[in-house]
């Protein structure tokens, strides 16, 4: 079981394994053949008003992922997590996200949720 993260705008690599886009919105500027998205879990994306009010500033990093992780223990995300948890344990499994920061982000904030489960 392999889990990894990866910007939309990188290119993408065999050894990405099966990628699942997990946000809401489509990534600005990327053609549905250039990302190479095997799944995209919308439901997994932080909601809109957390996604607004974090802003990615760092400063609200800590704040944001208690929410969202908190968001993830919703209902509505249950059957998404279910999915995403079987691919990984089919094979390797990349998360691709859109966000220019690369530290503070809700794939960052979603692998830290799923090792931790």
């Amino acid at each position: 079981m392999s889990l990894h993260i990866k910007r939309a705008y990188e290119s993408h690599a065999a050894e990405d394994g099966f990628r699942i886009l997990i946000d809401r919105l489509w990534p600005r500027g990327v053609s549905k053949d250039a990302a190479h998205i095997d799944l995209w879990l919308k439901d997994l994306a932080p909601s809109t008003e957390l996604r607004k009010w974090f802003g990615h500033d760092p400063e609200r990093w800590a704040e944001f992922k208690k929410r969202y992780h908190h968001e993830l223990g919703g209902a509505e995300q249950k059957e998404a997590l279910a999915e995403l948890r079987q691919h990984m344990h089919q094979g390797k499994v990349t998360l691709v996200y859109g966000a220019k920061d690369e530290e503070h982000n809700d794939a960052v904030a979603l692998q830290g949720f799923l090792q931790s489960a």
